[in-house]
């Protein structure tokens, strides 16, 4: 009687009943993979050394590449954890970010701080959290580039606002009435942190800014 040697690797027909585990496979699972077809496999017809390589090769290549994931995971929650760090530092010094809002925190005021993008006439419009035009300025002909305007705290008639988020829109136009293109800045001061999945939040009063928005931080 003949007999006939099974190889339940090459097989398509019960390969599960060798291998169960998750769809996705490790470094440890193809490692298995591999014990278990050198176990099968047909002494009269042993897999030939390019494939054996091949396979060897494919799990070289698996094994970096987890580590690599390892490195980066590793890398990615240091950093996480030092920006943390840092945003609490930040509390109760001045900062600057990508936006149109303002901090008010006193009689002092606050700057309104924005990029021409060449010169031109520029006037402000500020206004409270219900939409509400508290204050108009008139920064007459600014030159291009990184400007402020000093907001006293003041509404139009002269009476000052209680502390709060405002925003701010600049509208700027060029001598012959042409409007002129404006990148507006949040300003005010760290009042508190928060984190949210792991990531720092800075509080300016009631708005929120992420800790990559900042781009300058200025003394208190």
């Amino acid at each position: 009687m003949s007999s006939e040697v099974v190889d339940p690797i090459s097989s398509g027909s019960d390969q599960s009943s060798y291998y169960s585990g998750p769809s996705t496979l490790g470094k440890e699972d193809f490692l298995k993979l591999l014990i278990i077809q050198l176990q099968y496999q047909d002494p009269l017809s042993p897999m030939k050394n390019t494939e054996f390589m091949a396979q060897l090769a494919q799990f070289s290549s698996l094994e970096q590449l987890q580590n690599v994931n390892s490195n980066l995971q590793a890398n990615f929650l240091l950093t996480q954890s030092l920006n943390n760090s840092l945003a609490t530092n930040l509390i109760g010094k001045r900062v600057v970010a990508l936006g149109n809002e303002i901090y008010l925190t006193g009689d002092e005021g606050e700057e309104i701080t924005f990029d021409l993008a060449e010169d031109a006439g520029v006037t402000v419009e500020i206004y409270d959290t219900e939409g509400n035009l508290v204050k108009t300025l008139k920064g007459g002909a600014l030159s291009s580039g990184r400007n402020q305007i000093h907001w006293d705290g003041k509404d139009n008639d002269g009476n000052s606002l209680p502390a709060g988020n405002y925003s701010f829109e600049v509208k700027a136009t060029d001598s012959e009435g042409n409007s002129v293109d404006v990148t507006t800045y949040s300003t005010g001061l760290v009042t508190g942190v928060k984190f949210e999945d792991g990531n720092a939040v800075l509080m300016l009063g009631d708005q929120e800014i992420n800790l990559s928005e900042i781009i300058e931080i200025l003394s208190p």
